[in-house]
């Protein structure tokens, strides 16, 4: 007669549970992550690129257009350095000669800073770059911070005002602007004359305060809950959060002031009519027919050389900045 045997429990079993725990805490194995391309994928394909004639061709079509972009960007530079250098009669018997026939007259750069007074000149514009681009962070940052952060009930409201004034010329709000300049309603100032005439008009820019407000909306939001729940009030937010994140986007638009106030023409010349607080872009046109080709053409090229230096210095941060307008990095 066959006997019953039953199976012990799991539990009496040796080694069982020893197993079913290993089983429980092996830990899981990583997922493979896809290798990059090497390049990203075009409108040539790799056994296309490998091709000898393809090679050819595409290495030559892009020395043509290194070439052209060389050209186009460098060219006007060289030219202006190689008539600053010149002399005046040089400059009007072959105006379009990149090399120089004569000698180099390095005398001329001294001759403008000295008879054109560029170092005042460009004193003056420093003055109005560096307010302009104080008075524009300050109004970016804060507004984009309203819009995107803080988000009252009017807020929509408001960011279709700023949006909508992108559709009005600039040209249009001239005469007004002129207008409350003489003479501001409600206060009487008047800022003609001065570089506050300056400052806050440019400081006023629509387009860089949704260009702020579009970064500050990539923060992401568990940054503020974590700290109104530490205790930190919208100030304390705004330094301690957002503007240490914001750097990026900051360096884009400190440059892009700095840029657009250096070259700025009509409305210095409307509202700073006294000679010794006007900035280079205004003064050089008015002197222009007391001084020499070569002396003129000398004070432009060191008016441009700035703005062109603090590119290069500073191409990295803007690039970087541009890349990411539009995202925050985790």
């Amino acid at each position: 007669m066959l006997r019953h045997t039953e199976t012990p429990p799991m539990a009496e079993v040796p080694g069982a549970e020893t197993t079913n725990t290993a089983a429980l805490v092996q830990p899981a194995r990583p997922r493979r992550r896809r290798e990059p391309h090497a390049y990203e994928r075009g409108a040539i394909s790799d056994m296309d690129r490998k091709r000898p004639s393809v090679r050819i061709w595409l290495g030559l079509w892009q020395a043509l257009i290194l070439i052209g972009l060389l050209v186009v960007a460098l060219g006007p530079l060289l030219w202006l350095f190689k008539a600053s250098v010149s002399s005046s009669q040089e400059i009007l018997v072959d105006p379009f000669a990149m090399l120089v026939n004569g000698e180099f007259q390095v005398e001329n750069f001294v001759r403008a800073w000295n008879e054109v007074r560029i170092g005042d000149y460009l004193l003056n514009t420093a003055w109005v770059v560096l307010g302009s681009c104080v008075a524009t962070l300050l109004t970016c940052t804060t507004g984009g911070y309203v819009l995107s952060v803080l988000r009252p009930k009017w807020g929509p409201l408001l960011s279709g005002a700023v949006l909508a004034t992108l559709f009005i010329p600039n040209i249009v709000s001239l005469v007004p602007l002129y207008l409350t300049v003489i003479e501001m309603p409600g206060t009487g100032w008047r800022l003609l004359d001065t570089y506050w005439a300056v400052w806050l008009p440019n400081a006023a820019s629509a387009f860089l305060v949704l260009i702020v407000k579009r970064f500050f909306d990539q923060i992401p939001p568990d940054l503020y809950e974590a700290a109104r729940i530490d205790g930190a009030g919208p100030v304390r937010v705004f330094f301690s959060i957002v503007l240490p994140l914001s750097r990026p986007i900051l360096g884009v638009v400190a440059l892009l002031t700095i840029i657009s106030a250096w070259k700025d023409y009509l409305w210095p010349l409307l509202v700073l009519p006294s000679v010794d607080k006007q900035p280079i872009s205004v003064a050089l046109p008015k002197v222009a027919d007391s001084i020499p080709l070569n002396i003129q053409m000398s004070a432009l090229f060191l008016a441009i050389i700035i703005p062109i230096s603090l590119f290069l210095l500073f191409q990295k941060q803007f690039l970087e900045g541009a890349g990411t307008a539009g995202a925050v990095k985790g």
